[in-house]
């Protein structure tokens, strides 16, 4: 039905999180309310970044939730729309994954001064990535032998990672509270990993 909003009612925490990011949280609001429809939120974590090209700066929203069951993705973004009027656009999309899907949780902690580290790993950024088979990454690079005379093709040599996503979190740019939920959230999801 045209025009229908969405059922669920977000947590305060989240509705606040989504509306202190500013973008567009009417929008987001909506979508990830639609995904996360009558289950109960556990814990979640809302991240934008800004990013710069030739042309403009993009602004992107990710807000990650975790019920009992699913971890919910939503993301927003800016884009222009090809037009000669160029029209300002923005896609809004969100993943639903089922929390036994998901793979790994990996956390890359940034340490200063770590020749004097007193424990607590808040530290002042976490890269956290997120696996669960959607997306794969394949990084190639050229063979080469032993011999340094040899001018062979020995074909590519490479990795593939799953990297369904990753966000950096840093106290500096992003503040302390939002590290701390970072990590919140991280471990609430690894928690529940295999169960």
């Amino acid at each position: 039905m045209p025009g229908r909003r969405p059922a669920a009612v977000l947590p305060e925490g989240l509705r606040r999180d989504i509306a202190e990011a500013g973008y567009l949280p009417a929008v987001v609001h909506d979508i990830v309310a639609m995904a996360i429809g009558p289950e109960t939120v556990v814990t979640h974590l809302v991240h934008q970044e800004m990013t710069m090209d030739e042309e403009a700066v993009r602004r992107h929203l990710t807000v990650l939730v975790l019920t009992e069951h699913r971890l919910i993705i939503g993301h927003a973004d800016d884009h222009e729309s090809g037009e000669p009027d160029r029209q300002h656009l923005a896609t809004a999309t969100t993943e639903v994954v089922p929390v036994r899907s998901v793979r790994g949780v990996m956390l890359t902690h940034v340490v200063p001064d770590p020749q004097h580290y007193r424990g607590g790993l808040g530290g002042r950024a976490v890269t956290m990535t997120l696996g669960w088979g959607s997306v794969s990454r394949l990084d190639l690079v050229p063979a080469v032998c032993s011999d340094p005379t040899c001018e062979g093709d020995h074909g590519y040599e490479g990795t593939v990672a799953g990297d369904d996503i990753s966000l950096r979190v840093a106290a500096d740019s992003d503040g302390e509270a939002a590290l701390a939920r970072a990590l919140h959230f991280a471990q609430e999801l690894s928690a529940r990993l295999g169960r």
